[in-house]
């Protein structure tokens, strides 16, 4: 692809810059999505992938980034799961309920001055837990949800304060790229 900065010339990519700190927080969100994974598999939680997608919405560079996105995330899960653990257990899932619900939520948040990615998140968990068709009681889904979702956030905080990501310093030019080191002889 002319142009994209990802053509491949012999064993060196060509136009583009390597970040060095994308190897660090690739390997710190691997790290953290697979233990929220298997924690969430130790507690026996049906839906364990769960943990594992909120860890990767949450895990930062800081403490302070992943402290936010968490309480964020936290909230919005919290608020989303018992109000569609509420509604699904009132009524059978329809679409005006649903709507209605979303609606509420959403006037829910601003009363609560909550903001929009609370709003997002709780439009989300309500959704999977009246929408998704499961045998179980919908209070039992909500507060499963509500738990694989703890397991990631906690996972993530953890991960951030124990293992913190150091801003590199400048970008690592790979070698054969433009401006960068030579290629090595084969």
């Amino acid at each position: 692809m002319k142009g994209s900065g990802l053509v491949r010339k012999g064993k060196a990519w060509s136009g583009r810059r390597w970040k060095s700190g994308w190897v660090t927080h690739s390997a710190r969100t691997a790290v953290a999505a697979a233990v929220s994974f298997a924690v969430a598999e130790l507690f026996r939680m049906p839906e364990s992938y769960w943990a594992a997608v909120s860890t990767i919405i949450v895990t930062q560079s800081t403490l302070g980034a992943a402290w936010a996105a968490s309480r964020t995330r936290f909230v919005g899960t919290a608020l989303g799961a018992a109000f569609g653990g509420l509604l699904a257990s009132c009524s059978e899932p329809r679409i005006i309920m649903f709507v209605g619900g979303i609606f509420a939520l959403g006037l829910i948040c601003a009363i609560l001055r909550l903001d929009q990615s609370a709003y997002r998140f709780a439009g989300i968990t309500l959704a999977i837990v009246t929408l998704v068709a499961r045998g179980e009681a919908p209070f039992v889904i909500a507060v499963h949800r509500f738990v694989e979702v703890s397991i990631g956030i906690a996972v993530a905080l953890v991960l951030s304060a124990v293992w913190p990501e150091r801003e590199p310093s400048s970008d690592t030019v790979l070698p054969g790229a433009p401006g960068g080191l030579p290629p090595k002889a084969p």
